[in-house]
């Protein structure tokens, strides 16, 4: 059975599959709409997305798609392993600029459910990674936004600092979060 464990903002969600081994390998389900809507997730997820990143300290982040197409990310980990991190950016919430982290690896075959309404990011924490993540809206440049990945006032605990983090130039230009002005969801 997959367990799921709310993380320091309840919303957002470590996944971890059940994996079922022998001689051979392994085979786990990674999404099963109808197990997840009886565990309370109902989401239709439209695009799979993958990426690739050789440098371990490699930044993604901190995305989001606002309103009126806004996404959820299922994320998880094919090669190597990330510290994954999601940021509540829903005005008028009560845990608005706080985050939540955990560690994914090809591994262990953890996930991370980021609900809409959060900024996502993450830093590979190996060479080569490779990331595979669902979304339940489909990619709109009209309501992509972002947050600085280091803004101090989110405080978050990276495994990187500013030095050696590979991070590509418009990343690095993002807005802090209080600069980011009312988003909706």
């Amino acid at each position: 059975m997959t367990t799921i464990t709310p993380l320091a903002l309840p919303e957002v969600l470590l996944i971890t599959p059940k994996r079922h081994g022998d001689a051979r390998g392994w085979f786990s389900e990674t999404w099963s709409r109808a197990a997840m809507a009886q565990q309370g997730l109902d989401f239709d997820f439209v695009q799979d997305n993958q990426a690739f990143s050789a440098r371990r300290g490699t930044v993604r982040g901190l995305h989001f798609q606002a309103s009126p197409n806004p996404q959820a990310k299922l994320v998880r980990v094919l090669r190597g392993a990330i510290y994954d991190v999601a940021v509540d950016i829903r005005p008028g919430s009560a845990t608005y600029g706080r985050w939540a982290s955990a560690e994914l690896t090809a591994e262990r075959g953890e996930q991370l459910l980021v609900p809409r309404g959060f900024a996502h990011g993450y830093c590979t924490l190996t060479e080569d990674c490779e990331i595979f993540y669902k979304v339940d809206g489909a990619y709109a440049p009209n309501s992509e936004g972002g947050i600085l990945w280091n803004d101090p006032a989110l405080g978050i605990d990276w495994p990187v600092g500013a030095a050696e983090a590979t991070v590509n130039p418009r990343d690095q230009a993002l807005p802090v979060l209080a600069e980011l002005g009312a988003v909706r969801f």
